[in-house]
Order: structure tokens, then C-alpha cells, then sequence
């Protein structure tokens, strides 16, 4: 299988970009079962009148969810246990933010704990179970990918959201070091019969905007605020993208790390995909098999009697 560069402009013709996106936004979808679960009830609870506090009705759908998804196969037992990780990492930070005003919890809740509803970390699991759910559905492998050096950048960029309060901020120093050591990183993954590669770099920092257009619906639907948004709403400062897109750090490498454990983390340029994406190359082969016999069958018959 030929792999293609996602960057190269040559490759990108109208029909070509349609089945791509097309085959992209479902895998997405698919991979966003959780988060979208998690919107949706942020939308629904935002205006269905609940017998019990707003708060405490997101905790018990988050456990419920995730309980499902693994029940259903949706997740692994090593995933949920992956998500659960997202979930205290994300916990404690909130913890933190909460307690020096970074953002508040507006809502009463009897699952609040010095001021943070529980159900919080489950904004981060939905974080979590996005990505072991593409690298499974889109095959991602990496190249060029060192997990010690990324671990210790992952690690200072967190530690940096809670030490900024009282020594100098460090985010622009971090992202420069992973700039650095992320120069000749790649991601590799397919999109129904082709494989692609991009800069895990970009990924990140796509990733990192689509989680900044994420939090501003979240706190438009109420389920945080920050301090200017107390009296009425406003977008949240797009500063924040940086910031995501280093938490998002955080989120690779410990996806990462299992995925080391279970062999599926480095690839090659020249890298085969796995069986789950030859079986689905095999459908589209059949698929356009059939769509040219039918084309076949439909054609005039232009022999001539002898």
C-alpha cells in the first residue's frame, strides 16, 4: 500500500478530498461515542428541570456511560482502566484550578468536592477514550516517536498549570522543546484503503483547537465558567488552544505508553496496516468490483452478429 503525505497538495483533488473527509468524519464519530454522549447530556441538562442537582445527574450518566461502553465492547478493560488515569489526572488538576480561581463550578451538586463536582474528570476521560479509540479505528502507529524525552515534556507541562501560579511560566520553553524533539516525528493512519501520514506535531495542535471550540460550548451550556464569564458569556480567549495542545501531550503519552505494552505504538514509513484495515481495503475492493459489473451489465452490447 502506498502511503501519501496528508500535507501534499498534489494528492487533493475534489471526488479524491470528498471520500476522504467523508471516511475520516466517520471514523472521528466513531471514536467520539463518549464525548458526544457527554455533550449531549451537558445540552439536555441544560434545559430538562432534574429531581436531583445538574451536577450530580452528569456524574451518574458519565459512570452509567462508561459502563455501557464497556459492557458493549464499545471500550477494553485496558481502555476503561486508560480512561480512568484521564480521569484522576484530570481531577486533580481541576482541584487545583478551582481552589485559585482559574474557573469556577457555578451549580449546586452533593458530588461537589472543594467546589469541583466529580463528574469533571469525565470531560477528561471523553479526552482519553477519543484517543485509544482512533488509534485503534484509524491504525495509528508513529515514527520517529521517543517516549522517555516526550514523557518528561508531558510531565513538566502539566506540573507548569500549576506551578505558573507562583514562579514564571514556562509553556512557551516547553512547547518549544517539543517542537524540537517532535521535528521529525510522524503519525501514520488510514482512511479507508489508503494509509497517510502527517506531523504528530499538527495533530497535536489540531487537536488542542478542536478541544478550545469544544470548551467554549461546554461553558456556554454551563458546565464551568470562567471569571469574565460570570455575568454573561463570552468565547474563551484563544490563548487556550496552546494550552490544550499541551495537555494533549500529556494525553498522547500515556495512551502511548500503552499502546508500547501492547506492540502497537512504532511503525515504518513503509508500514503494512493491520488486518482490520485490510479487511476493510478488501470491502471497498469488492464494493468497486461490483459497482463496475453493474456498469458492465447496464452497457449496450456492441458486438456484431457474424
Amino acid at each position: 500500500m502506498t502511503e501519501r503525505d496528508v500535507l501534499d497538495p498534489d494528492r487533493w483533488r475534489w471526488r479524491r478530498l470528498w471520500r476522504f473527509g467523508v471516511g475520516f468524519m466517520r471514523l472521528e464519530l466513531q471514536s467520539l461515542i463518549f464525548a458526544i454522549a457527554i455533550f449531549a447530556a451537558l445540552a439536555i441538562t441544560s434545559v430538562v428541570e432534574l429531581p436531583i442537582p445538574r451536577y450530580d445527574a452528569l456524574l451518574l450518566f458519565a459512570v452509567v456511560l462508561t459502563a455501557v461502553l464497556w459492557a458493549t465492547g464499545w471500550e477494553t478493560t485496558r481502555e476503561v482502566g486508560v480512561i480512568l488515569v484521564f480521569h484522576l489526572v484530570g481531577l486533580a488538576l481541576e482541584l487545583f484550578k478551582v481552589q485559585v480561581g482559574s474557573w469556577v463550578y457555578p451549580d449546586d451538586a452533593w458530588s461537589k468536592v472543594a467546589g469541583v463536582p466529580l463528574y469533571a474528570g469525565f470531560m477528561y476521560a471523553a479526552v482519553g477514550s477519543y484517543m485509544v479509540q482512533a488509534w485503534r479505528r484509524f491504525d495509528l502507529r508513529v515514527t520517529g516517536f521517543r517516549l522517555w524525552p516526550m514523557t518528561v515534556l508531558a510531565l513538566a507541562a502539566y506540573a507548569n498549570f500549576f506551578t505558573h501560579h507562583w514562579i514564571p511560566d514556562l509553556r512557551w520553553l516547553i512547547a518549544l522543546g517539543f517542537l524540537i524533539e517532535l521535528r521529525g516525528t510522524l503519525v501514520h493512519f488510514s482512511v479507508r484503503e489508503h494509509r497517510y501520514r502527517m506531523p504528530l506535531v499538527l495533530a497535536f495542535v489540531a487537536i488542542g483547537a478542536s478541544l478550545w471550540l469544544a470548551e467554549n460550548a461546554a461553558t456556554l451550556l454551563g458546565a464551568w465558567r470562567y471569571p469574565d464569564q460570570l455575568l454573561a458569556w463570552t468565547m474563551v480567549h484563544v490563548g487556550k488552544v496552546g494550552s490544550w495542545a499541551l495537555l494533549v501531550s500529556l494525553s498522547f503519552v500515556i495512551v502511548a505508553a500503552l499502546k508500547r505494552l501492547e506492540g502497537l505504538l512504532d511503525g515504518h514509513a513503509d508500514d503494512e496496516p493491520s488486518v482490520v484495515v485490510v479487511r476493510r481495503q478488501a470491502r471497498s475492493e469488492r464494493r468497486r468490483e461490483a459497482r463496475l459489473a453493474r456498469r458492465a451489465d447496464r452497457a449496450p452490447d456492441l458486438s456484431l452478429e457474424p
